[in-house]
């Protein structure tokens, strides 16, 4: 059974930081992209960022371009999400997920649609 698992989440203040990470089981996503999505209460959930398999190509949302980094750990089959500047409209629940197909390098899903499994989600709060 292939599990997502994602960690980090919590309580910060405006300009904090916060890192989150993934752990997959069940199987390898070493060459599969993986990505971060965010749903804000009464909103619907959004991209974050994404990352190739290799590492070395990844993408991100406006809103978080430059204060958010991704990264990943094939041999330890995990995806990080540091997050630096924290703004109040980053408080959401944070989901972690991965694509199913193997992909080249430089792809990095931006859509739901595209990824088929899911981490439970890992709740980001930022206090002013």
């Amino acid at each position: 059974q292939v599990q997502l698992v994602e960690s980090g989440g919590g309580l910060v203040q405006v300009g904090g930081s916060l890192r989150l990470s993934c752990a997959a089981s069940g199987r390898t996503f070493s060459i599969n992209p993986m990505g971060w999505f965010r749903q804000a209460p009464g909103k619907e959930r959004e991209f974050v960022s994404a990352i190739g398999w290799t590492g070395g190509h990844s993408a991100y949302a406006k809103s978080v371009k430059g204060r958010f980094t991704i990264s990943r750990d094939n041999a330890k089959n995990t995806v990080t999400l540091q997050m630096n500047g924290l703004k109040l409209e980053d408080t959401a629940v944070y989901f972690c997920a991965a694509d199913g197909r193997a992909r080249s390098p430089e792809v990095t899903p931006l859509h739901i649609y595209e990824y088929d499994y899911w981490g439970q989600g890992t709740q980001v709060t930022v206090s002013s």
